[in-house]
């Protein structure tokens, strides 16, 4: 069979490819990206187009059987907008299955896929630990030290290569259709933990300072960010909902595997902090 991945080259894109590349190395699989020099594991077709412009997709989705689905388009994260256009690019192509990642559950794309053909999965990932390496790695190389604000937040975090291995197993094999898959990482990891147990990663103890509010909003304006998403942070961090600090075991299930802690992910990426 082959799958056509979408958003290939990020951060869950990647690894839903090496994932599928694990579970069957028979997989024929298409990479779908904007940028021409994408750089893609050895096998993988690189097919050029963006799914805001469907007229960027032609033969895009010839031959293809599956596809992993993003609901964004662009940098800056945009809603599709012309969604109906590019399902029935999908469904004219014969495309059978498809996962969308995304936490729009009614966007564009969830609608077209739902009042279409294609047995549509949704997966919702909570945090991704990967995103430690965005937040963290520059404060942890210069002083060792990690300051943010709610000190007691606690997170359910999951692995990226958990969300790909969930991807591969649901576009391979049917009966997930009109699923809505929460994914979570298998235990809610409190900060102070999560700093502890990325400094026994690398081998350095690290030191954990709580910030005020008013600190973090301050600190944040100071490294440019927008007033918008300022505000974001502080509801997403200050009150992150139930199902972004609760465990289900979403991973095991379906993939058969037990899902990775933040330990794994912090040993596997150690590197990167120092």
């Amino acid at each position: 069979m082959t799958v056509l991945v979408t958003g290939a080259t990020g951060t869950v894109g990647s690894n839903v490819i090496r994932q599928l590349k694990r579970l069957d190395p028979e997989i024929a699989i298409r990479a779908l990206s904007r940028n021409r020099e994408a750089r893609l594991p050895e096998g993988v077709e690189l097919a050029i187009g963006d799914l805001a412009e469907p007229e960027s997709l032609d033969g895009a989705f010839d031959g293809v059987e599956a596809v992993h689905f993003i609901n964004f388009a662009g940098d800056q994260y945009a809603p599709l907008e012309n969604a109906a256009e590019v399902v029935a690019l999908a469904e004219r192509a014969g495309v059978k299955r498809a996962t969308v990642l995304g936490g729009r559950a009614d966007g564009e794309l969830e609608r077209a896929l739902g009042a279409g053909s294609i047995e549509t999965t949704l997966l919702h990932p909570v945090e991704f630990m990967s995103n430690t390496a965005m937040w963290w790695a520059g404060p942890v190389k210069a002083e060792g030290v990690i300051r943010e604000p709610f000190g007691d937040r606690v997170s359910a975090m999951i692995h990226p290569a958990d969300i790909g291995a969930v991807a591969a197993k649901v576009l391979t094999e049917s009966g997930h259709g009109g699923e809505a898959y929460l994914l979570t990482g298998p235990e809610a990891v409190a900060l102070p933990d999560k700093v502890r147990i990325l400094g026994e990663a690398i081998g350095r103890e690290l030191e954990f300072i709580e910030l005020t509010v008013g600190e973090a909003e301050s600190r944040w304006a100071r490294q440019g960010m927008g007033e918008d998403m300022i505000a974001f942070l502080i509801e997403a961090l200050g009150d992150t909902p139930e199902e972004g600090r609760t465990v289900v075991d979403t991973v095991e299930r379906i993939t058969g595997r037990p899902a990775r802690t933040f330990a794994d992910w912090a040993v596997e990426n150690a590197e990167l902090f120092t």
